[in-house]
């Protein structure tokens, strides 16, 4: 593991940590906003939270993606790699430096002054090239998790450009054609990084198992090709307020959620397959993603009503909404993302302390994540059935029960902050190993104890 990827495994974590923190301090702003509104308002808060949980997902993605390539490919860090993490870390530290400043601009979930959004897209070039190259000097067949790194790379770059096409005059004309342009890319660009994720979690199941086969079954190529036109047509469901042929509408709620249901099925192969023994040597990766399954189940089931466009209706700009959004965040990327770095890191050879309060930390972010995503539903379903139900037009009186569940959220939201922060805590704990030399620290033989060498190639 070299110096820049440890830099960066450490930034990556950074951002969730960041992200949690800023969301906990949101929740707060937007309850008590008499006194919030003195030092850090909503209003500044909130986009310091969306965008450090933005580039936590794609930062956290292209981790894996770096240090994966070099197993795949059998290549060494190359330039282009280390210019991509020193542009793509500067930047960022300058999109929050602007928005200390109270300095906005750009579109939602990218509100940073939109020149910053040129060195993103140069950045993201440096790591294409790396990675096509690498591949180039590799082999012409391929795992399936290699083509879904592939496409997750070229359509993240097209719709981020697609994303910033307002900043030409021509397309800030119409209201409707910017907003439907802005909510189409913004949702491809969701399976953008998803079939980079996606792709991760298929190729560490596929070392865990000790077998290839299963990235090269016809299970997954299926999911590869329904992720592929998900990613080209499911942000359908986002213009239903919009308008748009009913075709575009019926076609986006055919294929929306299909994805998520072959992911499932590889990960119960994935569960059948893999042995006793396996599960206990990469424990803590093993859980991560099985967790992953269990909220794709709860945000599948969730999304799915959604997508129904007569409940849309009632759920659309509800906290119904960003319940879908933390479910998929945190629930199913960011716990498939942990289990990719702690694979990384080794974690599971952490002493044995160490992976004692990672276990706390693990089951305090399990029950405290269920109790804030339930209450954001409970929010939502009461807005929408006072709003649209009753015809409620009184924004206090339609917020009152509203803003009692808020509270539970706000709370939960603490505990949600305190796991993570323990389990980030041991993912440093684990850089630090590595930067001694000594990735294989275990100190006791107990069920958790790993006797022979990890997979990786270093």
């Amino acid at each position: 593991m070299t110096k820049t990827l440890k830099f960066f495994t450490a930034f990556t974590l950074s951002l969730l940590l960041l992200t949690l923190f800023f969301g906990m301090i949101a929740a707060f702003a937007f309850l008590y906003p008499e006194f919030y509104n003195r030092y850090l308002p909503f209003y500044q808060l909130r986009p310091m939270h969306v965008s450090a949980a933005l580039f936590w997902i794609i930062s956290g993605a292209a981790t894996g993606l770096l240090f994966f390539k070099k197993n795949v490919f059998g290549t060494k860090e190359t330039k282009s790699e280390k210019a991509f993490v020193w542009i793509w870390v500067a930047t960022i530290l300058t999109i929050f430096g602007f928005y200390s400043l109270k300095k906005f601009g750009g579109r939602e979930y990218w509100e940073f002054p939109p020149f910053l959004c040129f060195p993103i897209f140069i950045a993201w070039i440096f790591l294409m090239y790396s990675f096509f190259s690498g591949w180039k000097k590799s082999f012409k067949n391929p795992p399936l998790y290699v083509w879904m790194w592939a496409t997750g790379l070229i359509f993240f770059l097209l719709t981020f450009t697609e994303q910033n096409l307002y900043q030409i005059p021509w397309f800030r004309q119409s209201f409707l054609r910017e907003m439907t342009i802005q909510w189409k890319s913004n949702g491809a660009m969701v399976g953008a990084w998803n079939q980079m994720i996606y792709g991760t979690s298929l190729y560490i199941m596929s070392r865990l198992l000790g077998d290839g086969s299963i990235a090269r079954s016809k299970k997954a190529y299926t999911f590869y090709f329904i992720g592929v036109v998900n990613l080209m047509i499911n942000w359908g469901h986002h213009v239903y307020n919009l308008p748009a042929t009913s075709f575009v509408r019926h076609l986006a709620y055919a294929v929306s959620m299909t994805e998520w249901i072959v992911f499932i099925a590889i990960c119960i192969d994935f569960k059948n397959k893999i042995s006793q023994a396996r599960k206990y040597r990469y424990l803590f990766t093993h859980r991560f993603i099985m967790h992953a399954e269990f909220w794709a189940y709860l945000n599948l089931g969730l999304a799915l009503m959604m997508s129904i466009p007569a409940i849309n209706r009632y759920t659309h700009g509800t906290h119904i909404t960003v319940a879908h959004a933390m479910g998929a965040t945190i629930g199913i990327n960011s716990m498939i993302l942990l289990g990719s770095l702690g694979y990384i890191l080794k974690i599971d050879r952490l002493p044995e302390r160490n992976r004692k309060l990672l276990n706390v930390g693990f089951l305090t972010v399990a029950i405290s994540l269920l109790v804030f995503w339930g209450a954001l539903v409970v929010a939502g379903l009461l807005k929408g059935y006072r709003e649209v139900w009753l015809g409620m037009t009184n924004f206090q009186q339609m917020m009152k029960p509203v803003l009692t569940t808020l509270h539970v959220f706000a709370f939960a939201g603490i505990f949600l902050f305190v796991g993570m922060f323990t389990i980030i805590w041991n993912y440093f704990v684990a850089i630090k190993y590595w930067k001694l030399g000594k990735p294989n620290m275990v100190e006791s033989t107990t069920k958790y104890h790993v006797k022979s060498t990890m997979m990786e190639v270093e």
